[in-house]
């Protein structure tokens, strides 16, 4: 499988005032392969979001590099490049309400990147709104009415349909079920994977529920505080986590099966977040970790890769300093 999108050392910054800024996204790498989902978690202010959109261009970039299929993707997007990379990567927003048009129907609003980007006339579009609205479980004549009409999980999907409606091939979905009832969540991840399949799509999935990631995703990285702690194959960071981070959100979210034992004991993180403007110093989940060391507070881990990778799995990577290059687990 061939890398689709390498984030090497991205990093995004937002000046909040003189000598301060936020540290939004500190130092990421990863690459995400052709056809691969990778989930990405983390709690609320970790820079998930920050990251999904700085990776397509809606923030610009303090630095690091973003490229796709190997083509350099500019620091800070122009009008121009919005238009030239919009049929590539696009982005389902996690407010299926608030990032819908109030104003335009919804034929209108899946439309219009078809109208702007393909030279299509009106009945074509409308053929293929059509098309696009049955194809993510609406009916076609929906295309006359107003997103205050939909209920949420129909405003998801059609945020979908305008997302996929020219046919990308990388899409960053920002928490697209988080508003969504637990069973329309399904009906939603259920639908992105379809569309996977029968398109090839690559997706990058933020969310805070571990389980539907792990349902959906090949791969998981966990994201804290703007830095990557973990990243491996979906199930072995869900049922064996590494990180004590990662241990800790496993741990709290809720278990779908009674009978399924839990690698770590259910248990809350306790302490709080340090603030992003002022990032401690060392690692920075280190005056929230059960098992910190003297070192933890002085010295940032990397990530280094582990040496128990399964045959035919991708290679697991901690930042954490109970584990070295050496560590066999």
């Amino acid at each position: 499988m061939s890398d689709l999108v390498q984030i090497e050392n991205l990093v995004k910054y937002f000046d909040i005032g003189p000598d301060q800024r936020v540290h939004a996204v500190d130092d990421i790498s990863l690459t995400i392969g052709e056809r691969e989902i990778v989930g990405l978690v983390g709690e609320s202010g970790s820079g998930k979001s920050t990251l999904g959109k700085a990776v397509v261009g809606l923030h610009d970039k303090t630095s690091g590099t973003v490229k796709y299929r190997g083509e350099l993707l500019p620091q800070k997007y122009t009008p121009h490049d919005f238009q030239t990379h919009a049929t590539r990567m696009q982005m389902i927003f996690q407010d299926p309400y608030s990032s819908l048009n109030p104003r335009m129907t919804v034929g209108e609003i899946i439309g219009e990147g078809l109208k702007l980007h393909s030279g299509l006339d009106t009945a074509k579009v409308r053929e293929q709104v059509g098309d696009w609205l049955e194809r993510v479980g609406l009916e076609a004549d929906h295309m006359s009415r107003y997103p205050h009409e939909f209920s949420g999980g129909q405003r998801q999907r059609i945020g979908i349909a305008r997302a996929l409606i020219l046919e990308p091939e990388f899409v960053v979905c920002d928490e697209p079920i988080s508003a969504l009832d637990v069973s329309v969540q399904a009906q939603v991840v259920n639908l992105l994977d379809e569309l996977k399949q029968t398109m090839g799509l690559t997706l990058l999935f933020i969310a805070h529920d571990l389980s539907m990631v792990r349902y959906v995703s090949d791969r998981m990285a966990v994201m804290y505080l703007g830095s990557l702690v973990e990243i491996g194959p979906a199930d072995e960071v869900f049922f064996r986590p590494k990180h004590p981070y990662t241990q800790i959100l496993v741990g709290s979210n809720p278990e779908a099966d009674p009978k399924r034992e839990r690698s770590r004991p259910s248990t809350a993180i306790q302490g709080e977040i340090p603030s992003p403007v002022n990032v401690p110093p060392g690692c920075r989940f280190a005056n929230r970790c059960p098992e910190v060391m003297p070192t933890c507070h002085s010295e940032t881990p990397t990530l280094i890769t582990l040496k128990d990778v399964t045959a035919g799995k991708s290679p697991r990577q901690v930042a954490c300093h109970l584990f070295n290059s050496d560590t066999l687990n």
